[in-house]
């Protein structure tokens, strides 16, 4: 299984940046969900959203209202979409499969990952 991120970039504060994650192989656990996460130089890795497999979407509260995860099955990708960005958003962020029961938990954890793409908020 592959997770391959785009659309990381600079951003001005307030401005918009879409992230895209296209996932290529075959995995069967029924328990996934796709999700992003993020980790800022010096911080832990965080959850900032993801979609379930029945559409439903969690978001970190931090991002909530802001941020919005858009899942195309038909293409395998998920897309985060960022608004109203704001200079602590800056941080690697990551695509990843991940157990459904576990998002929002303490500690982050997935069956696979992407490789990350830099989201640097600065004006």
């Amino acid at each position: 299984v592959q997770l391959v991120e785009s659309g990381g970039g600079l951003v001005q504060p307030g401005g918009s940046l879409t992230l895209s994650c296209t996932i290529s192989g075959e995995f069967t656990f029924s328990r996934s969900a796709w999700s992003w996460t993020r980790q800022a130089v010096g911080k832990g890795t965080e959850w900032v959203s993801a979609v379930y497999r029945n559409g439903t979407t969690y978001y970190a509260d931090s991002v909530k209202g802001r941020f919005t995860i858009s899942r195309d099955s038909t293409k395998n990708t998920v897309t985060l979409r960022m608004n109203k960005v704001k200079p602590e958003d800056t941080a690697v962020y990551t695509c990843a499969i991940v157990d459904s029961n576990r998002i929002g938990s303490p500690s982050v954890s997935a069956f696979y990952w992407g490789q990350g793409t830099q989201v640097t908020v600065a004006s």
